[in-house]
């Protein structure tokens, strides 16, 4: 039985917040994984339409408390956690105020995205890194999952690279569908800046758009994850741009979904 540590980072999981196919894959695929003999840790935002009181969300004071810088201003990051029912996962909630409280995901009840998307994305990708640092558990694999996450293989890349826990991580980034339009505003690339990166290293993120997220993701990514979905003529035009330089594994969602995953984590670490 494999022993591999496991991150996970997505924008949703069941049973707490569905509203793409990313919340069933996420309860799916850690589950089958932990049952297999790997350790686990869920990350999520934790949206205002995510039931505190209902899912038996709880604050975890001593992982609370840092700051986390989005451009020039800096947000206190609040760690809450709740367990899967029926099986024995805990799941991470990145939570901020400004952030994640109005009862809405990426778009408003008018169906208009939200201008700081990009803001939160960046929180809850530093967020997550943060916390898994303050945890001291270093992860064999960071598991990327949507658009919201694809900066973290690139601060694993950069910023984090000689951190004891991250040296020996690699990074998985599955690519899922989306329709938004929307475009970023132009501090996009100063806002995403940490240590160790400068401009050209995020010439995939100059359109500042959702496309963007997922080009840096593919880009920095150890292993890119392509889901037999039917995706948009765009997101289709990646995947043929990056297949050249970079490894990309389409995976079913069926019977053969956690042996896949099994099979690509093993390769992954070795």
């Amino acid at each position: 039985m494999s022993k591999l540590r496991i991150l996970y980072a997505a924008t949703e999981i069941n049973p707490f917040l569905q509203t793409t196919k990313v919340a069933e894959f996420l309860q799916t695929l850690p589950q089958g994984m932990q049952e297999r003999g790997m350790e686990i840790r869920i990350f999520v935002p934790r949206f205002g339409l995510i039931n505190e009181r209902k899912n038996r969300l709880h604050e975890v004071v001593r992982l609370s408390g840092i700051n986390i810088a989005v451009g020039e201003d800096e947000k206190p990051l609040v760690i809450k956690v709740a367990s899967i029912p029926n099986a024995k996962l805990q799941v991470y909630f990145i939570d901020n105020e400004d952030y994640f409280h109005r009862k809405s995901v990426f778009v408003d009840k008018n169906n208009k995205f939200h201008q700081d998307n990009d803001e939160r994305a960046i929180f809850f990708c530093k967020g997550v890194l943060e916390t898994v640092k303050k945890l001291g558990w270093a992860p064999d694999i960071v598991h990327c999952n949507d658009w919201m996450t694809g900066l973290i293989p690139m601060y694993l890349k950069t910023t984090y690279k000689k951190d004891p826990i991250f040296k020996d991580s690699k990074s998985m980034f599955t690519v899922y569908n989306h329709n938004y339009k929307h475009k970023f505003n132009g501090d996009l690339l100063e806002k995403v800046k940490m240590l160790d990166i400068d401009d050209s290293m995020l010439e995939n993120l100059k359109s500042a758009d959702l496309d963007s997220f997922l080009k840096i993701g593919m880009e920095y990514a150890d292993s890119v994850i392509k889901t037999n979905e039917n995706f948009s003529e765009n997101i289709d035009a990646l995947f043929n741009e990056f297949m050249q330089t970079k490894s990309i594994s389409t995976v079913s969602a069926d019977d053969t979904l956690l042996d896949s995953y099994y099979n690509l984590y093993n390769e992954l670490s070795r």
